[in-house]
């Protein structure tokens, strides 16, 4: 059998496969148009229609959301509250915007219907549902040729009687149907709304897509990477295609959590850097989990990884704005037409500033594979500058500079602004430009070391095989505890456990390999949110100390209230072992040493090494300035900095 990951980025489609000992990598340009194609391209090029068990970061629930290119979708609710997925909350974004304008519901006004049932904050029912209802809202559906329809009535996960009714009454007629006591069982009835909307707009894509997938291939082994950081099989992920929304960045945090805690570094900042995005993440030791997200303005109240993401990437374009700022990003050349040095594009692009400086070696580019054209930068460069008065060197370092402190702002928001230092952390850098930037990211921020996994260009399909299985449960239970609550509380956990057992044996995992972790979401009495707390015999206390931690005080004479008890369901997979080094030496070898070439570093030309890394063995001494090619990334040491080899072949820079 061959084992297969797969991410699909805005500018690159990545892969790794695992074939026995036999480890390989490949990359190739995303098809934007139906990012299927590159997909099924590259599983034809590395197994053909053989034996394949995927793995698969997928974007199409993500772009179907940004693009507004989702199913034709309904909302059915309770009369009189068809428009809360459009009142919302009355907080807004920019807050100091006179024209600030919420976007448009995923749902139009004309395709929301409200049916006259009940069922109040006790389960109880005050209204009942009539059928005759139901039909009629179901043949208007038909009318307007609705391909999926979202399900939220209000304290349905008290008692989902009447959402199932519909539920039953939908499918009879072919619609697609997501019922919000399935897709997320709690109060707050506008985020659960808005969750169980975005779930049924994008599953029909995901399911066009993941057939299409299993079809061309001859496969059902598929598996999608979700946002918390596990994979589901394809089957759920049409379910329930809301859990995928971060689904590729969540690899590679899962990789970097893996590869890092081998390598003895547990507290890390993650830096993916892509062809379109940057995502950054810190790690303190474990994977870090949110329940309260945000895509396009919609709240997405699922679990997931805490991913930041900013619109800085090799492919990010750089502009004059209307006041003579040069900026960079969030706009992205993709893959087509691409960076000017792809051969099509007419827009300047951070890769395009990199090979302007010497920072990329072009015949080096994907392993030689890809050709650039480096002869096509320097008139855009001149007439960019001369715009400005930046001569093209100028204008160059200028573009990096820009990008570098949109990156370094990211960073900042996961780190300083919650109270973490990044001195103390090591900055894991990935992605096919995270190589290029991350030392010079390390020097603004006073990070430490840098570190650089092996093949960093497709770091997150190999996370994507590293990621066990996993399956969130959850339930609003609305509960003051005392001490010696802890039978009762265990008590409410048992629908979940047995949700959960039966969740993974249906995902066909071993029960010897279920690991059920319980936890509940927890506030003062009076407050508006919670904070989320391992269940333990002194819950109440972690809590007073996390409150303590995240706000800075704590009361423990105040009321405690449980809202929702959270199940993680976790199935543990065989993971890749990484291979160690056999050979050890700091001297590199004269072999791994490609050439030299003059690159720019602070307006100079610098005599610069070029290293190939694959080449390169553990305790290898590598010195600034350097650049490391491989086949999916160039990694740029700068003058006076110092990179080592571990045993493990990753590369660990000292600032």
């Amino acid at each position: 059998m061959v084992l297969v990951g797969v991410d699909t980025g805005g500018t690159f489609t990545d892969f790794v496969f695992k074939e026995g000992d036999r480890w390989g990598v490949y990359k190739l340009l995303s098809t934007a148009s139906n990012p299927a194609e590159a997909v099924l391209k590259g599983i034809r090029h590395i197994a053909g229609r053989g034996n394949i068990q995927i793995v698969h970061g997928s974007t199409v629930a993500t772009n179907a959301i940004l693009e507004r290119k989702g199913a034709v979708t309904a909302l059915i609710t309770n009369k009189g509250f068809e428009d809360v997925i459009e009142i919302g909350r009355q907080n807004r974004k920019d807050l100091y915007n006179l024209f600030f304008r919420k976007p448009d519901p995923l749902v139009p006004e004309k395709l929301r219907f409200g049916i006259n049932c009940r069922i109040n904050c006790f389960g109880e029912v005050v209204k009942e549902i009539k059928e005759a209802e139901i039909i009629e809202v179901a043949e208007k559906l038909m009318a307007a040729k609705v391909e999926s329809a979202a399900v939220s009535f209000l304290f349905s996960f008290k008692n989902p009687a009447h959402e199932k009714k519909v539920g039953e009454v939908l499918s009879k007629q072919g619609i697609s149907v997501s019922l919000s006591h399935e897709i997320l069982p709690e109060f707050r009835e506008y985020e659960r709304t808005s969750t169980t909307v975005i779930n049924g707009y994008v599953s029909p894509k995901m399911k066009t897509y993941i057939e299409d997938i299993a079809r061309e291939t001859g496969t059902i082994r598929l598996r999608v990477m979700q946002s918390n950081g596990g994979s589901i099989s394809g089957e759920t992920a049409i379910r329930e295609s809301v859990r995928t929304i971060l689904s590729g960045p969540a690899g590679g945090v899962v990789g970097a959590f893996e590869i890092g805690k081998t390598a003895g570094h547990k507290k890390l900042i993650t830096f993916d850097m892509g062809g379109t995005s940057t995502d950054v993440s810190l790690i303190d030791k474990k994977l870090p989990f949110t329940t309260e997200s945000v895509i396009a303005q919609f709240p997405l109240k699922v679990p997931m990884l805490g991913i930041h993401t900013v619109g800085a990437g090799g492919g990010s374009i750089a502009h004059i704005d209307s006041g003579g700022s040069l900026k960079v990003g969030p706009e992205s050349a993709g893959s087509d037409p691409g960076p000017i040095c792809y051969g099509h594009g007419r827009r300047i692009t951070v890769t395009d500033a990199n090979l302007f400086l010497g920072r990329i070696v072009p015949d080096r580019f994907l392993g030689g594979n890809m050709k650039l054209y480096p002869e096509n930068l320097k008139s855009f460069f001149r007439k960019m500058g001369k715009s400005i008065g930046l001569n093209e060197i100028e204008l160059a370092e200028g573009i990096l500079s820009v990008a570098n402190a949109v990156m370094e702002r990211a960073i900042r928001v996961i780190s300083v602004e919650r109270g973490f230092d990044p001195a103390d952390f090591t900055l894991f850098s990935f992605g096919g430009a995270g190589g290029m930037h991350a030392v010079f990211l390390a020097s603004l921020l006073n990070i430490p070391r840098v570190f650089i996994p092996r093949n960093p260009g497709i770091l997150s399909a190999i996370g994507m095989m590293m990621a066990n299985i996993i399956k969130d449960y959850s339930q609003t239970v609305m509960l003051e505890p005392q001490t010696g609550d802890l039978e009762t509380i265990s008590r409410l956990f048992m629908p979940l456990e047995k949700n959960g057992l039966n969740g993974l044996i249906q995902e066909n995992v071993n029960h010897n390999g279920i690991v059920l972790e319980k936890y509940l979401d927890m506030r003062y009495r009076g407050q508006a949110y919670e904070i989320t707390v391992p269940f333990e015999k002194n819950f109440i206390e972690s809590f007073h100390r996390l409150h303590q931690k995240s706000y800075g005080y704590c009361n423990r004479e105040r009321t405690v209230e449980i809202v929702n008890i959270r199940l993680r369901a976790k199935g543990r997979t065989q993971k890749p072992v990484l291979p160690k080094s056999t050979v050890f030496s700091e001297r590199v070898a004269s072999e791994a040493l490609i050439d030299t070439r003059a690159v720019v570093f602070d307006g100079q030309k610098i005599k610069t090494d070029i290293i190939s890394r694959e080449k390169l063995v553990s305790g290898n001494i590598i010195e600034g300035p350097s650049l490391l090619v491989e086949y999916s990334s160039t990694t740029v040491i700068p003058p006076h900095v110092s990179g080592k080899v571990d045993e493990y072949g990753n590369i660990l820079i000292t600032l």
